[in-house]
């Protein structure tokens, strides 16, 4: 790893700080190097606050220095006036003569833009450093503004032979698979992206609440398919806590707070327009947890990015089976007796 690789992967950990809290701003993060040390960093923690190249300046003790160091940042700065002024005006006005970036902005106000302003005002340029794992970290974000859609995860619990469910299930309350701390990092993921996507059926079964009060965040957008509205008034997705989405085959009811009822054909390719709507949400992630139909029409749709699969310690022998998917394995682990798989979709393409 070299010295720039160095201080951009210090920018990736400090941008993840964000995690959740950025929307619809990129996850973004910056160190101010003088050298060979750190003299500033910081990282953009909320819309419409301060970008993570004002925090790293700001925090710079001696401004004096500025003029000999150099800053370091994951995504290319800003140019435009949005909520806040443009980061690379700020640069150019600190003095700073040196700028080294992960990646390009592609959102279009930007794009290019900010590397030409700073080009053209004399500082030197260096992009493209750590430019995969600068993309990786911004992959929702990267997503909504290449592909036109959200980050699609995946996420599902299996049996150890292979069910989400059994064939006869007795009792009325669900059948858990995953254990306490597996649920709890799934209300950690809930934090983490914007929406969260389930059907009629997963809601009338058990009656979800879809939020995050295992774990301190916000609650995702619920997007529900439920092609007659079916879904009694008393149910807790109907309960405008969240803002939430219906999916309708045609079927309306008058919007409330919070609630908004949007048509689709289901006839046609469901996960396209699922995502069509999303996107005209702004929504740049969700999370697919519905059963094996939900999950089979955005695999076969091949509309996916990523799957989270639980693997319990329980035997079912028979009954709803698993989807099957091929992608790359990224990463296997052990959560307190259940293992979880993250694997990666192979063709990343639409």
């Amino acid at each position: 790893m070299n010295i720039h690789e160095k201080y951009l992967n210090r920018c990736i950990q400090l941008a993840k700080n964000g995690l959740g809290t950025t929307y619809p701003n990129p996850l973004v993060g910056s160190v101010v190097v003088h050298e060979d040390k750190i003299i500033g960093e910081g990282w953009h923690r909320k819309a419409g606050e301060p970008h993570a190249e004002v925090y790293a300046i700001r925090s710079v003790k001696d401004t004096s220095l500025l003029k000999k160091s150099t800053i370091y940042v994951s995504l290319e700065p800003c140019s435009h006036y949005g909520k806040t002024p443009p980061c690379s005006d700020l640069i150019i006005a600190s003095g700073i003569g040196n700028v080294v970036i992960g990646t390009i902005d592609p959102f279009d106000a930007v794009a290019g833009r900010g590397i030409k302003k700073l080009t053209e005002s004399g500082c030197n340029v260096t992009a493209g450093v750590l430019e995969a794992g600068c993309r990786e970290l911004n992959k929702r974000f990267f997503t909504y503004h290449n592909k036109k859609r959200p980050y699609i995860i995946l996420k599902w619990a299996e049996s150890v032979d292979g069910y989400l469910s059994p064939a006869q299930q007795e009792q009325t309350a669900p059948v858990w698979i995953s254990n306490t701390y597996s649920r709890q990092l799934v209300h950690k993921w809930r934090s983490e992206e914007q929406a969260i996507l389930v059907g009629t059926n997963t809601v009338i079964k058990d009656n979800p609440r879809l939020d995050t009060r295992d774990w301190a965040g916000n609650s995702p957008v619920r997007v529900i398919l439920d092609r007659e509205l079916r879904i009694p008034r008393h149910f807790s997705v109907r309960d405008n806590s969240v803002k939430t989405l219906f999916l309708s085959g045609g079927e309306t009811r008058p919007d409330e707070e919070n609630t908004i009822t949007e048509p689709i054909d289901f006839s046609g390719n469901m996960a396209a327009q699922v995502c069509e709507v999303l996107y005209r949400h702004g929504l740049q992630s969700v999370i697919v947890e519905g059963g094996r139909q939900m999950l089979r029409t955005f695999i076969d749709a091949e509309l996916w990015d990523e799957a989270r699969i639980f693997r319990g310690n329980m035997m079912f022998n028979n009954g709803t089976p698993a989807p099957e998917l091929r992608g790359h394995l990224l990463s296997e682990q052990d959560v307190a007796g259940n293992r979880l798989r993250i694997v990666k979709r192979e063709k990343a393409e639409d």
